[in-house]
């Protein structure tokens, strides 16, 4: 492992770090306990914040339904409230910079990530702009003397509860489609990484989003979350998170009988089969695993590689793992950073020491560095493992950290058997130059997304979604809008007659 520059203490944009959230279109101090925000590089703490309380969500729900009507927002034109939407995407890309450093900093992540992810959100916006503005209604085939149509509607109040890995790209994917649909938003932003979905809220108003259409509430799931889940006007509910969680928000919304959308977690496979380009798969599966520190929940964390390949392909990749610079997401040269608290790296370590007990060995990485100018940041060098079968704990749980297991397979059909052994399906990532077994493996893996002779690259026009304990629903795409709109049916009769029926 090569370490980058001793961590650097970035001056805190205290523009951005007001102590205030976002309630009903009304900047307010929160009357909850007090969150302390932790840069992950020095451990040191950078901002403090006043969380949400279950009053100040009934206070957004409420404030929502009445911009929703009063600001004559469900009821625009659909190109009306796209103008909006550029705006704000607009103000997302002038001001990727200042969203970049603000996540950086909050997050840990590199400074590259972050302007990509604010540069997401700022595409995510204007593609659902363009979404609304030409998403028709339908005119359905007669089946009797009726002139029968389509047509969607908002829903109300959507609750959109976020995850800390990549916030400000998370937020557009469910903010953006929920506004272009005509609701009203109120979101949840993770305690650990509050600050871009407040700096978003920001933006949007600055853009001329009607007040009140979106509120942001930081504060525990436990309670802000909760209460939001189950607050009688949210008309729906999308979640990214842990699996845990999201089954008990699902069995929520059951009793509600409520739709909800839930992004859940992986641990996705990624195949090197024998006639891959070595060179273009050890780049993507170090990309796959060790971005973003590997808190990703469609990290490619299983590698599979054929066993003739099996030996030559381990020892280039730990290799050019050893080799990955892990320093501060400020410093240029960074490849990995810091992860997002000191406990959630302890989490991580705990386990990979429970797999090294248990038969393990690590060829790489495995140990918390203790000395030099990284020991009181949340870091945690890449590490790959190896000596594992599928089925033990550390191939099966999600790690959410830069973590890997290296295991040979010796044909397809062992391979998809091992592979689909998961109790998740969100991702997998496929190497092969043969398109004809890649497309065939494509469709025997069980995944919401596949890449094939690449990873980790997405597209806001394409649908993503998980299987079983990876989610429910989906997120992109330009059905999206529709996932927050009621269809409705109405019929208009042509007929010169009434209805024939009864004895007059």
């Amino acid at each position: 492992m090569t370490l980058a520059a001793p961590p650097v203490t970035a001056t805190p944009p205290t523009a951005d770090l007001l102590d205030s959230i976002y309630v009903g279109g009304r900047w307010t101090r929160g009357a909850g306990d007090e969150i302390e925000t932790v840069d992950p590089a020095t451990g040191a703490v950078f901002a403090t914040l006043h969380a949400a309380t279950v009053d100040d969500v009934d206070a957004a729900v409420q404030g929502g339904l009445t911009a929703a009507h009063r600001s004559g927002w469900s009821s625009q034109l659909p190109h009306e409230r796209a103008a909006v939407l550029h705006r704000i995407g607009n103000s997302l890309e002038h001001n990727a910079g200042r969203i970049g450093a603000l996540q950086t900093l909050d997050t840990g992540k590199t400074l590259t990530e972050t302007r990509a992810l604010a540069m997401s959100a700022a595409n995510t916006f204007r593609y659902m702009a363009a979404a609304v503005e030409t998403m028709d209604g339908a005119l359905t085939t007669p089946r009797g003397p009726w002139m029968t149509m389509s047509t969607y509607e908002p829903m109300g109040v959507i609750g959109a509860i976020t995850p800390w890995n990549s916030p400000i790209a998370s937020d557009a994917q469910k903010i953006a489609p929920a506004l272009a649909a005509g609701n009203a938003v109120v979101a949840k932003p993770p305690v650990w990484a509050p600050w871009v979905t407040l700096l978003l809220a920001r933006l949007c108003d600055e853009a001329g989003l009607p007040a009140g259409l979106l509120s942001v509430l930081p504060g525990p799931g436990r309670t802000v979350g909760e209460a939001l889940v189950r607050h009688p006007g949210i008309a729906k509910v999308t979640f990214t998170g842990g699996t845990t969680t999201g089954r008990h928000l699902a069995h929520v919304a059951a009793e509600k009988l409520m739709p909800i959308t839930l992004e859940l977690g992986g641990k996705s496979p990624t195949i090197v089969f024998d006639d891959a380009d070595v060179e273009r798969a050890l780049q993507g599966v170090l990309y796959g695993i060790f971005s973003s520190s590997g808190q990703s929940c469609i990290a490619g964390s299983r590698i599979f590689v054929h066993r003739s390949l099996f030996e030559h392909f381990t020892t280039q990749l730990v290799e050019r793992a050893r080799h990955l610079r892990m320093g501060p997401g400020t410093d240029p040269s960074t490849d990995v950073a810091p992860m997002i608290t000191i406990a959630h790296r302890d989490s991580v370590a705990r386990m990979v020491d429970a797999a090294l007990h248990a038969g393990a060995r690590a060829l790489c990485g495995g140990a918390v560095p203790t000395e030099g100018p990284l020991a009181e940041g949340a870091y945690y060098p890449p590490t790959v493992l190896t000596g594992v079968v599928n089925t033990d704990a550390i191939c099966q749980e999600e790690i959410f950290g830069p973590v890997a297991v290296i295991m040979p397979f010796d044909d397809e059909l062992d391979l998809v058997e091992q592979a689909n052994d998961s109790a998740y399906g969100l991702a997998c990532g496929i190497w092969s130059q043969d398109y004809r077994r890649a497309l065939r493996i494509a469709k025997a893996i069980d995944a919401g997304t596949v890449w094939v002779n690449t990873y980790k690259q997405f597209s806001i026009s394409t649908p993503f979604t998980g299987l079983r304990d990876s989610g429910l629903g989906s997120e992109k795409g330009r059905d999206a809008v529709r996932h927050y709109s009621n269809q409705k049916s109405i019929y208009l009769d042509i007929s010169d007659s009434p209805l024939a029926w009864g004895r007059n």
